[in-house]
Parts: structure tokens; C-alpha cells; sequence
């Protein structure tokens, strides 16, 4: 059979197809015979069983979620899955109602006008938005909270660093926003505020939606979301955001060691065509059907390079097309039982770490399904054996980032796919490590 290949192809021996190989390293791969496929996939199961599985506790921008068959199912479909951007709008209707509805769903959950059709995922989103302030006013100064993703904020002063952007920390008390020093900052060069909700400690700050009233039209405001809270907390568009972004990893895409990601980003009418990306739009056609089209595409394949929003070349359009599925199969009341599920888990846990004598949860507030927990001893060391007993969590939170915390401090997150009875293993677990009676 493979002699016939060959032939096709044009070569006359296997030593001759992969000839541009040197032998010294063909020779040196040391293959095993040909299998056939039901054997590779036993060998394969085999080497996959030395797995151990581990209860996951970690959260810190990307989650665990439950995400149910059809998603895989429907975004696999080859229509989506091999798609790039829809240039063809006459041949590209289904990807594009795809990201259309997409849109629609995210321009519902955070309250605002518009939402582009991704970014790539949340840290970029910010320096995105960043970007944008500056090009509405022309102001430089862009104010940050002093608690903030180390990995986020390095995202955003690369994107601003062109710009001559100055990236300011206003402080937090007790978890939460300083109202008063924010107060105190804000002046009439500042570009824009980012505020976050819930913010990097978990909790859900109602102080965010008093900072509109303090900026008075000076500069913009920029909230960071978690999507999933919004089916349960007011959407930022009713206190007065002008830019939300947020990761859409949460709505229907797996971790997969971190990536690929999905950035979301919304804003108002009267700021959309300063929008990075581009914007799926409904229209019709030439026999007054309803069709859908790209438009304000301010993107530097389309105009010239001098007037483009954003040098962004392509968008998460797979992970939008997945997050739009999953939003539709779980509906309105889907959404908000799975985000109260997660309150209920995160809360449990904390409760829980609480409970033990060495270990505390920080009641900085109402959380979502993440908190700070501070522990007694190293933080590495003690992840290191909570790995060794089959748990997996979050960051230990760096003493130059979070001095308060004096290098005891962690992430933990919980969502509905963690147990009860996981979370009474993870705290027997701490007890024997810790020593708690």
C-alpha cells in the first residue's frame, strides 16, 4: 500500500521522504513497530492511568467549570471549528449569527450597547480599554486598583507604554476600594478608572458602583467582571461603566493548562467605533432577508494603519462561538442557579478553613467563588504537600504585591463542580498539616 503512496507523491523509498531529516536523529528516535489504532489508543489509556487525579481548588482568572456535552458537540461542527474571519459574509452566515448572538448575550450581561466579538482574553482586554480612554479624551493618567493580577497589570503597561500612559495605584482598605483616596487622585489628566468586580481578593465591592459619582465626567470608567456573577449582581452599565471586560473562559470553555482565552468587551453607543476588533451586525440582503455582515471593522487590515483602533489581527471566535452555546443551553435561570451554586461552594469553603484554629479566611466581604485565605506556614511548602495529597490550589500571593498578608496569603476558588465532601478533605487535609485540634 505504501508503495503506491510513494509513487503519488513522486519519492521511491521511505530513506528518501524524509531525506531533509538528518539520520543521526531518525536513527536516534528509536520508534516502536506500527500499531493500529486500537492499540495506540490502549497504549495511549495505559500511559493515562499513571494520571492521579486531583480535587481542584484553584481559580485565579481561569475556572473549573461544568460544561455540558452539547457545547463540544455543536462548536466542533466543521463550520465553526475550521472557520477563520468570516471576510465572505455571502458564505459565512452561520459564524457570523454565531458571534452575532454572541455578542448580544454579553451586551445583555454586563447592561451595555455594544460588544465587539472578542479579545483575546482578559489582561488584554484591559490594555485594550486602557487605550481606548486615552483615544475618547486624550488624557495619560489611567488609575488601577493597588491589589491587581501581577500578570494583568504587566499586560497593561506594555499596552500603554507607547502611549506615554502613566499607570496609577489607588489603595484598597480591607479588601475593599478607598473611595476617599480615589477621590484624591482623580484629577483632570486622568484618562480612565479600572475598577473590578469581584475584585482580585473575591470579593464582590459594592463601593464600585459609587465611583461614577467621583469621577463627575472627568474620566471613564472601566469595570472588570466576572460574567457569571452578573446573573446575579446588577450589570455594570446601570452604574454608569463606559467600558466592561472580563474573561469569557468562564462561559463554556475548559481551563486547557490556561488557554486559549476569550476577552470580553462592551461599551456604549456613543464609544463604538473607538472600539478595538470588530462588530458583527445585522442587516439584509438583496431579497429583504435578514443577513448578517461585519461592520465598524476599525481594525488595521481594514483602513489605514494611522486611523485603526487596535493592531488586534484575529479574535477568540471558537471560544465566543462555545461561550454563546453554553449561554443559550443554561438560559437566564440557568445562569444565575449556577452562579448562586458557586457563592454557596466558595462560601462553604471558607467557612470551613475559617473553622480551623491556624488557618483564616479574611471576611473582607461578600464573595463570589474566590477569597484569600492566609495560612500559618510557608505557602509553598504547604502547596507542595497539598499537591503530594491530591489537591491543587491558587497562587500564593507574593509579599511585594500583598505585604499585608505577610507571604501567608493564597487564592482558593470553588465552583459547582466541587463537592462537600472535597471540601471536608481539604480541611482535614490543612488539620493534619497544621496541627489543628
Amino acid at each position: 500500500m505504501y508503495e503506491e503512496m510513494l509513487k503519488e507523491i513522486g519519492v521511491s523509498s521511505i530513506e528518501e521522504l524524509f531525506s531533509d531529516i538528518p539520520k543521526e536523529v531518525r536513527e536516534g528516535l528509536n520508534l516502536p513497530p506500527p500499531k493500529s489504532e486500537m492499540e495506540v489508543m490502549q497504549e495511549a489509556e495505559k500511559i493515562l492511568s499513571k494520571n492521579k487525579k486531583v480535587i481542584n481548588f484553584a481559580g485565579c482568572g481561569v475556572y473549573t467549570h461544568y460544561i455540558p456535552s452539547a457545547v463540544i458537540e455543536i462548536a466542533s461542527r466543521s463550520e465553526f471549528y475550521t472557520s477563520y474571519t468570516p471576510y465572505q459574509p455571502e458564505i459565512s452566515q452561520g459564524i457570523l449569527q454565531a458571534l452575532f448572538e454572541y455578542q448580544s448575550f454579553m451586551a445583555e450581561l454586563t447592561g451595555m450597547d455594544f460588544a465587539n466579538s472578542s479579545m483575546y482574553d482578559f489582561s488584554t482586554s484591559l490594555g485594550e480599554a486602557a487605550r481606548m480612554c486615552y483615544r475618547i479624551n486624550g488624557k495619560k493618567k489611567f488609575l488601577i486598583p493597588e491589589r491587581i493580577y501581577w500578570e494583568k497589570e504587566s499586560v497593561l503597561k506594555n499596552y500603554v507604554w507607547g502611549l506615554g500612559m502613566e499607570i496609577l495605584k489607588y489603595p484598597m482598605k480591607k479588601g475593599k476600594m478607598d473611595l476617599d483616596s480615589l477621590a484624591e487622585m482623580v484629577d483632570n489628566d486622568t484618562s480612565g478608572v479600572y475598577v473590578e468586580i469581584p475584585n482580585f481578593y473575591g470579593v464582590i465591592d459594592e463601593n464600585v458602583t459609587k465611583v461614577k459619582d467621583i469621577l463627575e465626567n472627568k474620566s471613564l470608567l472601566v469595570v472588570g467582571v466576572n460574567p457569571l456573577s452578573l446573573a446575579v449582581l446588577k450589570p455594570p452599565g446601570e452604574y454608569g461603566a463606559d467600558i466592561v471586560i472580563g474573561e469569557g473562559q468562564i462561559l463554556g470553555n475548559p481551563p486547557n493548562f490556561g488557554g486559549p482565552l476569550l476577552g470580553i468587551f462592551a461599551t456604549k453607543e456613543e464609544y463604538a467605533r473607538k472600539m478595538p476588533g470588530r462588530i458583527i451586525g445585522m442587516t439584509k440582503d438583496s431579497d429583504d432577508k435578514r443577513a448578517f455582515c461585519m461592520i465598524l471593522q476599525t481594525r488595521e487590515q481594514h483602513i489605514r494603519r494611522k486611523r485603526a483602533t487596535s493592531n488586534i489581527c484575529t479574535n477568540e471566535a471558537l471560544c465566543a462561538v462555545m461561550s454563546a452555546v453554553y449561554i443559550a443551553i443554561l438560559g437566564r435561570s440557568g445562569l444565575r442557579k449556577l452562579a448562586l451554586k458557586n457563592m454557596e461552594m466558595a462560601r462553604k469553603l471558607a467557612e470551613k478553613i475559617d473553622s480551623l484554629h491556624s488557618f483564616t479566611a479574611p471576611k473582607f466581604g461578600p464573595i463570589f467563588n474566590e477569597f484569600v485565605a492566609t495560612f500559618p506556614h510557608n505557602p509553598y511548602k504547604i502547596q507542595e504537600y497539598l499537591i503530594s495529597r491530591g489537591i491543587n490550589i491558587g497562587p500564593p500571593l507574593p509579599k511585594e504585591c500583598f505585604p499585608e498578608l505577610e507571604n501567608n496569603g493564597m487564592l482558593l476558588a470553588a465552583t459547582e463542580m466541587n463537592t462537600e465532601e472535597e471540601i471536608d478533605y481539604f480541611a482535614n487535609v490543612l488539620r493534619e498539616y497544621g496541627g489543628d485540634e
